[in-house]
């Protein structure tokens, strides 16, 4: 595809937002007026992103340094108290929550790190304490409840959980994703586009979720000539969907194999030999995926294979942040 007929999607310079933690970025937010600076996401991360930073707390008016708080009482319906004081934040939580994430949802994020634990920002087992002190580990962030449900298909990690190899390669991918769905949709999302969107999508769709790809394959087969905004919406469903299943070895064995089966023709025998062998060495944990991925890309250039490189599976995110060499 020559730069003249770049779709808007396939942009380089699309602006990525990703809503973040503040105290992640190392600003002085935390209740001991500290921060929770995280290296992948500033140093990293960085350098490819627009960071929208949000401190619920000092948000709310709490300032810092500041009461520690709390999740407590019902898990179902935990109450946000100061563990002083006793103060009943709650209602005022989750107000500004309501509100805060309206007020992102016109920014247009692509994703979101939250910080791990937080009683207001804590994805997942964030410790909901009893009426008699006891803890549990059972409950959700205010605030990361409220953006999750009001921003569902948005792709949402805590930074704890970005250091397993795995799950940070997933959520980028997803991030990345999100933003070309975004540009598909702001363009209008014209049948014919979203054809080639799909189209370039086959094989990271096929690495994540083969059920999921018939699925949309199905949707775009069947694209109404009407109502396109709604039907955008499920296919963003399912597309988003498709892309949180974690892709695994064997999943991307048979796609590098599909891959090689446009070209292998084409190779002498021990070029086969070197790039059988190193899917076989990838599949058996001897080298990351970058490495069977990288000579693919090779041929793909040297046979001027347009259909293959025009596949987002080879390039789903920036290689500076080199995601593939640890999975």
């Amino acid at each position: 595809m020559t730069d003249a007929t770049l779709a808007t999607w396939r942009s380089p310079d699309l602006e990525i937002k990703v809503g973040v933690s503040a105290c992640l970025l190392g600003e002085e937010v935390r209740y001991d007026g500290g921060h929770k600076r995280d290296a992948f996401v500033v140093d990293t991360l960085g350098p490819h992103v627009t960071w929208v930073a949000v401190c619920p707390e000092m948000e709310i008016g709490l300032g810092t340094p500041r009461e520690a708080i709390r999740l407590q009482g019902d898990a179902s319906a935990p109450r946000l108290i100061g563990t002083k004081t006793g103060i009943d934040l709650t209602r005022r939580m989750t107000g500004y929550a309501r509100s805060r994430v309206r007020a992102l949802a016109g920014l247009d994020l692509s994703g979101y790190i939250l910080k791990r634990a937080s009683p207001s920002c804590g994805m997942e087992r964030v410790k909901i304490y009893s009426e008699d002190g006891m803890p549990g580990r059972l409950g959700r962030g205010l605030f990361a409840g409220a953006l999750m449900d009001g921003l569902p298909l948005l792709p949402v990690e805590e930074e704890g959980r970005l250091s397993d190899p795995r799950l940070r390669e997933n959520f980028i991918t997803r991030v990345f994703a999100y933003r070309r769905l975004q540009a598909l949709r702001e363009s209008g999302g014209r049948p014919r586009d979203v054809v080639a969107f799909h189209t370039a999508h086959k094989f990271l769709l096929l690495a994540h979720s083969p059920r999921h790809y018939a699925t949309l394959g199905r949707l775009v087969a069947g694209q109404p000539a009407g109502a396109r905004a709604s039907w955008l919406e499920a296919y963003a469903e399912q597309l988003m969907a498709a892309l949180r299943v974690l892709a695994t070895t064997k999943k991307h064995v048979n796609v590098l194999q599909h891959l090689m089966g446009f070209f292998k023709d084409r190779l002498a025998p021990g070029e086969k030999r070197e790039l059988l062998g190193l899917i076989e060495d990838y599949a058996r944990g001897l080298v990351p995926l970058v490495v069977p991925i990288t000579l693919v890309n090779h041929y793909v250039a040297r046979f001027d294979l347009a259909y293959i490189h025009d596949q987002v599976y080879l390039r789903p995110h920036p290689k500076e942040l080199m995601l593939r060499n640890h999975v």
